[in-house]
């Protein structure tokens, strides 16, 4: 109850302020290894090897070493599938907008209307922050844009069956599709398990090195505090570039601001020459 009670904590700050969050684990490290020290220099007494202490704390730092690069690996993977389900997403509406202006009558024009709507509400919903109802309104948004375009598509698929029509079916499928891919790429993030692994195994090995030094009574505190800072850093970095609505690294929307200048221009049929 109460590690579920700390996770809830931790998160709500970590939404507020991701440089709070830093704060709190820089000054839980820094703790971490006070009390380690303090343990050490109890333990100093006790005939404890400092060298086999050494070993196993550099065996530590070298395991949290490879858990920061893989935690990296997976936050910078999730931030390509953002920034690249954006790509897909603005090229498909663009390409189903250019389909539906080609049918040439009233449906179509409805259908790339709605499509000029739609790229509006897909931009909002990369941009938005990590508020569900204002997620789930957008969403519903896009689920109403879906159906109306879709009616208007089986109107004319029931009108005119033919290959101008299957095209613009696959376009729109197309931009469905990459719109689902985009909004399941925003809602997978960093699993809990492996960044409360990365906390802990940061903590313990600030606290086993913090032992290691009050076995020699030597405590260099400049260098612990650029090493805290360093591990803070990471982690915040890794934490940020995993939450796609938290922080400040973002994908942006320039795509879907491009799509929606390219819709501006309109479609114009040059005369035949003679």
């Amino acid at each position: 109850m109460i590690w579920c009670f700390v996770m809830g904590l931790a998160l709500a700050i970590a939404e507020t302020s991701v440089f709070a969050f830093g704060l709190i684990l820089f000054i839980a490290q820094l703790a971490a290894h006070g009390i380690g020290f303090w343990l050490g220099r109890r333990g100093a007494t006790r005939q404890a090897n400092p060298e086999a202490v050494g070993v196993i704390v550099g065996g530590m730092l070298g395991l949290l070493a490879f858990v920061l690069a893989l935690t990296l690996s997976f936050a910078n993977s999730r931030f390509s599938e953002h920034r690249q389900g954006s790509v897909t997403e603005a090229n498909a509406i663009g390409t189903a907008w250019l389909r539906a202006k080609a049918v040439g009558n009233a449906r179509g024009d409805a259908i790339a209307s709605l499509l000029e709507d739609y790229v509006q509400v897909r931009a909002d919903f990369v941009r938005a922050n990590r508020d569900p109802a204002a997620i789930d309104a957008l969403n519903q948004r896009s689920n109403a844009l879906q159906s109306q375009m879709w009616g208007h598509l089986s109107a004319i698929v029931r009108e005119q069956p033919n290959p101008v029509s299957a095209a613009l079916m696959s376009a729109l499928n197309d931009t469905f599709d990459a719109g689902t891919s985009e909004r399941f790429a925003y809602y997978i993030t960093l699993p809990p398990q492996l960044f409360w692994l990365l906390i802990g195994m940061t903590l313990l090995s600030m606290g086993c090195l913090g032992y290691q030094f009050g076995l020699k009574k030597q405590a260099s505190i400049v260098l612990i505090v650029v090493l805290t800072a360093m591990w803070t850093w990471v982690i915040i970095e890794i934490l940020d570039l995993a939450s796609a609505r938290l922080g400040y690294i973002r994908t942006g929307t320039a795509v879907y601001d491009w799509t929606i200048q390219g819709f501006k221009g309109g479609v114009n049929i040059p005369p035949l020459p003679r």
